[in-house]
């Protein structure tokens, strides 16, 4: 072979080589990556070429699949009740693509999963086309409900949980959207309305929107004391003059209404009708650090995965003064619905705090079970002596405080109402809270966090205890009607 023959046999050679090596790398290293492209229109296409499977409350779909007669796309995705469990499921587009469970479960819900390769495996054998499987949640349908239907017009949300095993039983959210009708591929402008919509009703504001929690906190800053041996008995006095001044200023740290017993008030006395001075100065006394340390044991801090992640709440830190407010769910104190339902159920379940889940079970389209969640506990917040301490004065404040809206015939409820200020010199409408856990004679089946963010309420009215107390009790009682 001549010298320029060899010298081009050569070079197609490596040309060749180049080829089977990029070949290799595309297949090999970058398919999971291409796969995953967002501009991967085969992907989207394959996705809906068959029903996906569903996502199950109580044993029923909440989802389905319709068949479009188009050529891409065959099927789109279904809701029943879309408003109501948007905030639990998300949406899933064909154009815009997926939020929450419906993206985070695709691969089983299309049927993708690695776990599910048995059943592709049988499935090709026998003919049939490809099924996704299913997503089996926590959540109640009837305390759903009664959280959606008693937020109403109202802007706000409610996180439910079982103080027991951190099972989340209800998350719902208001203003809200129908995610079937932004589910096929000419739905740009529904899409649009709600981008542009001001009440944000895409917007999960019960793990993804902080509030300043308000009186709320004063669970945690009555936990924080009883921990680091401030006070013990919680029917003592307290070192708490009236007036009583912020640190480091002249400004006195004032209650809502006139309540001489806040001076000096015992724990009790001070959760029952939510003094000020009295949690504030306890925040002073115990110091950034104790307050937020204690804060953190109750989830503050971190975000919190569900596996939808939540946003996580914030306890500061902070100077003097501003600890002082954020010890009373003020300055720059802020909360998710599901946080302070977390509050509840740590100080239910007699100190420990379970880790919140959406997600029991994944099932395959045999309805054999490929995954099973099981309860782990995230945190020990407080003793179970200092638990029970804290559930008693909860409890007065249902029985004779500022929460008897949230009160049940014959079931022990304990309960915190919280009223925050907001805006530049508290010019906007205060936030209404109440957080709440109901008893049985098993235990605690469930802790409830409610904030009403907006509503028709004239300032003067607005309340935790008139607003969002009324929403809690009627979530308790649909959860202690199916525990029955």
């Amino acid at each position: 072979m001549n010298k320029p023959v060899r010298r081009i046999a050569i070079f197609c050679g490596l040309l060749i080589l180049a080829l089977m090596i990029r070949d290799n790398w595309i297949q090999f290293v970058q398919a999971d990556e291409l796969k995953a492209d967002k501009h991967n229109r085969r992907v989207t296409i394959a996705r809906y070429s068959q029903p996906r499977g569903n996502i199950i409350v109580d044993g029923q779909a909440i989802t389905g699949s319709q068949e479009t007669g188009g050529i891409d796309f065959k099927f789109k995705r279904t809701y029943k009740n879309g408003e109501m469990w948007a905030p639990v499921t998300g949406y899933s587009s064909q154009v815009f693509d997926a939020n929450q469970i419906e993206k985070l479960e695709d691969r089983v819900l299309t049927g993708d999963d690695d776990r599910l390769f048995f059943n592709r495996t049988v499935d090709m054998i026998t003919g049939k086309g490809k099924k996704g499987g299913d997503v089996i949640t926590t959540l109640n349908s009837k305390a759903q409900e009664a959280a959606f239907k008693g937020l109403g017009d109202k802007k706000g949300a409610v996180a439910a949980l079982d103080p027991r095993t951190g099972k989340i039983l209800a998350l719902a959210s208001t203003p809200s959207y129908d995610p079937s009708k932004i589910a096929g591929a000419q739905d740009d402008k529904a899409w649009k309305e709600l981008q542009a919509d001001k009440n944000q009703p895409m917007l999960n504001r019960a793990l993804r929107q902080t509030y300043p929690p308000g009186s709320t906190f004063k669970v945690v800053t009555a936990a924080a004391a009883l921990e680091n041996g401030l006070y013990k008995d919680v029917d003592a006095k307290t070192d708490s003059p009236l007036p009583w001044i912020l640190p480091d200023t002249r400004v006195a740290l004032e209650n809502e209404g006139n309540l001489p017993t806040c001076k000096d008030g015992s724990l009790r006395e001070a959760l029952r009708i939510s003094c000020n001075s009295v949690f504030g100065k306890i925040s002073a006394d115990l110091g950034n650090k104790k307050m937020m340390d204690t804060a953190e044991k109750f989830g503050f801090n971190k975000p919190v995965d569900t596996p939808v992640r939540a946003v996580p709440s914030v306890f500061p830190k902070d100077n003097r003064p501003q600890n002082a407010m954020a010890g009373i769910g003020q300055a720059s104190n802020r909360a998710t619905p599901l946080q302070m339902a977390m509050v509840a159920a740590a100080v239910a379940n007699n100190g420990k705090l379970m880790e919140p889940y959406l997600v029991d079970k994944l099932r395959a389209p045999n309805l054999n079970v490929i995954e099973h969640h099981t309860p782990k506990e995230m945190n020990q917040p407080l003793s179970a002596d200092n638990a029970r301490k804290l559930q008693s004065i909860m409890e007065t404040v249902v029985e004779k405080g500022t929460g008897t809206a949230a009160q049940i015939d014959n079931v022990k409820v304990g309960g915190k109402t919280g009223t925050a200020q907001h805006g530049v010199d508290n010019s906007g409408n205060p936030y209404a809270w109440f957080l709440s856990y109901a008893k049985t004679g098993d235990g605690s089946p469930v802790a409830v966090a409610v904030v009403i963010e907006g509503s028709e309420t004239v300032r003067d009215d607005i309340a935790g205890g008139k607003l969002a107390a009324p929403i809690a009790k009627s979530v308790m009682q649909a959860v202690l009607s199916t525990e029955k």
